[in-house]
């Protein structure tokens, strides 16, 4: 899935780790891989996606992690593919 470009992951004291926050009910956040892929699309780093999705935004409210999580992914998309722009 990392090599798929599915999920991201940064490392940490050597070590690659996986956010929590990206795993629910034994598998990805529905919607996650979709936005990895139009953030990396637009050209966004590794460290700039993870940045953004976990980012506060007083609009969504919350964190487009969260957002994603609560079952509004549309809405979260629809920034990451405005960003595109």
């Amino acid at each position: 899935m990392l090599r798929d470009g599915h999920l991201l992951a940064e490392r940490r004291d050597g070590v690659l780790v996986i956010p929590a926050d990206f795993i629910a009910d034994g598998g990805i956040v529905k919607g996650l891989a979709g936005t990895i892929t139009v953030l990396r699309d637009s050209g966004f780093s590794t460290d700039e996606i993870l940045r953004w999705l976990f980012a506060e935004d007083d609009t969504l409210p919350g964190s487009p992690i969260e957002a994603l999580r609560g079952d509004r992914g549309r809405e979260v998309k629809r920034r990451a593919q405005a960003m595109a722009f």
